[in-house]
C-alpha cells in the first residue's frame, strides 16, 4: 500500500451516496440551525426532568428497617368508607369512593336518587 490513491475517500463517499443516498455523506451540521438547537436543548431538559421524576419514584425509603419504594408511599388509597367506616377491597366500592367518597352500600342508602343534595354538601349525621 505504498501507492495510496488520493481520491480513495472521494470514491468511497460516491459509492455510499449511490447506495444509501446523498444525505448519508452530508455533514450533520449542514442542516442544523439555531432553531433546531433550541428545540434540541428543550427536549434534553424535558428528558432530564422526566428521568429525575422516575429516579425519585424508584427511590427507596427506610421505614422501620424495611426499604419501601417512595412510589408506594405516595399513593393514597381510601379503602375505608368515611361514612360507615367499613374497610373494602371491592372494585365496585372503589368506583363510588372516587366519585362520591363513600362505599356502594352508603351510596345506595344515602345518595342514590339524591345526587343533587349530596353534591351541595349534605352528609348524614353521625350517631354518637
Amino acid at each position: 500500500m505504498k501507492n495510496k490513491d488520493p481520491n480513495y475517500v472521494v470514491k468511497i463517499e460516491k459509492a455510499i451516496a449511490e447506495k444509501y443516498g446523498e444525505e448519508t455523506i452530508q455533514n450533520p451540521r449542514g442542516n442544523w440551525d439555531e432553531e433546531k438547537e433550541k428545540e434540541y436543548l428543550e427536549q434534553l431538559k424535558a428528558l432530564a426532568i422526566k428521568e429525575d421524576r422516575l429516579r425519585e419514584k424508584e427511590e427507596k425509603i427506610d421505614v422501620d428497617g424495611i426499604l419501601i419504594s417512595k412510589k408506594l408511599l405516595n399513593r393514597e388509597s381510601a379503602k375505608s368508607c368515611p361514612l360507615c367506616k367499613r374497610y373494602s377491597l371491592n372494585l365496585q366500592d372503589d368506583v363510588y369512593m372516587n366519585k362520591y367518597e363513600c362505599c356502594f352500600k352508603c351510596y345506595a342508602q344515602f345518595i342514590e336518587g339524591r345526587e343533587d343534595r349530596w353534591k351541595k354538601g349534605w352528609r348524614p349525621q353521625e350517631n354518637g
